[in-house]
């Protein structure tokens, strides 16, 4: 198997690259995560990038590109903390041309693909505890269309997004509706993140949607294991610049005359940082790898994968902070925050423990091991 890219997939991984050190500095950043998490400004820049349509067809305006695609560029946006959720956009944009009707289609793509339009993933529910089989939200038929009730919680940018997507039960079955932002019955109480991003409760009254498909809990599976992908990829960006700063603080800070980087057990566990990182990245690669493969298949290696992600986010980010040594932990430096978005990443979209379970469930006779 050939894991070269190719030319244009590498130029497309360095323009984002050079965008992410240009122009979304640390300092524009903070700045960003004092004023509330999410940065229009920033978000269009991206799509100018086209980004935002990376995955949509060109039939709708889109790049036409793929999941290797969306590995790359996450990689270099998680090694500059981008807060603003671009990854969202791909995996809406994927359920919707893969699922929804023509007009929905035609409404919505072609807004995504301009960075015109954010679209929110609402279907997190408290008593859900990472299964998606769970929902309590409710849809009825009305007027021509279909109106939902209920409430979703932490959902990433749902103040700055222009629609949603929402799962609820119709007919005894989960389905999945688009909610425009301005629709009656809609509020949205929004607050900060632990890692300076920002995300909401969602609270749906009798409020009016227009039905995607009624193959929700396929829907949703998709968006999960997309989300798992994405989190891979972009953990790996995050890992790999935490790691980077630790080394050149270790290369620069001296105890009893010497840089610390020349001391045997610390150069130790900088090695095993950097095995963590790579076993990341292979996973990460794997999960990427499986997003086209048959839906059962593929939610077992995206467990697979959030189980190593997980396991390297903690060493990694465990042991920087710990070579660092009390300034690690300070807002004012950068490896505190990125610290953080490794925390949070863990409880994203299922944590370690929940994603064993589910590669445990999963695991036939021959644990996949022999023929």
């Amino acid at each position: 198997m050939d894991f070269n890219f190719s030319d244009e997939q590498v130029q497309l991984g360095d323009a984002v690259g050079r965008w992410a050190e240009k122009a979304y500095t640390f300092d524009r950043r903070t700045s960003i995560a004092q004023a509330g998490g999410f940065s229009t400004e920033a978000y269009q820049e991206m799509a100018e990038l086209g980004l935002a349509g990376l995955v949509i067809t060109a039939d709708y305006d889109g790049m036409d590109m793929g999941a290797t695609e969306c590995m790359l560029a996450l990689e270099k946006l998680g090694a500059a903390l981008v807060l603003e959720p671009i990854a969202h956009t791909w995996i809406a944009s994927v359920v919707l041309e893969n699922m929804a009707p023509d007009a929905v289609k035609s409404a919505w793509l072609p807004k995504l693909a301009s960075g015109e339009a954010f679209v929110a993933l609402a279907t997190g529910e408290k008593r859900a505890r990472y299964k998606l089989d769970v929902c309590s939200s409710t849809a009825t038929a009305a007027d021509g269309g279909h109106r939902v009730s209920g409430v979703k919680h932490v959902v990433v940018g749902a103040r700055h997004a222009q629609a949603m997507l929402v799962n609820a039960t119709l007919n005894g079955v989960q389905a999945l509706f688009v909610v425009d932002a301005q629709a009656t019955g809609l509020r949205v109480e929004s607050y900060s993140t632990q890692d300076g991003g920002t995300a909401a409760d969602v609270y749906l009254d009798n409020t009016p949607a227009t039905l995607v498909t009624t193959q929700g809990l396929d829907a949703v599976q998709l968006m999960s294991d997309m989300g798992v992908a994405c989190l891979c990829a972009e953990g790996v960006g995050v890992m790999e610049h935490t790691l980077r700063m630790t080394v050149d603080y270790m290369n620069t800070r001296k105890q009893f005359g010497v840089e610390i980087a020349k001391f045997q057990a610390l150069r130790h566990r900088a090695a095993d940082v950097k095995m963590a990182l790579e076993l990341a990245r292979s996973m990460s690669y794997y999960a990427t790898l499986k997003l086209g493969a048959p839906a059962a298949e593929r939610t077992q290696a995206m467990a697979r994968a959030k189980v190593q992600l997980g396991n390297s986010m903690r060493l990694v980010g465990q042991q920087c902070i710990q070579l660092h040594g009390g300034i690690g932990v300070t807002d004012e430096y950068a490896v505190s925050h990125y610290f953080k978005r490794l925390t949070q990443m863990e409880m994203t979209c299922g944590d370690t423990m929940h994603h064993l379970g589910q590669v445990s469930e999963r695991m036939q006779d021959t644990a996949g091991v022999f023929a």
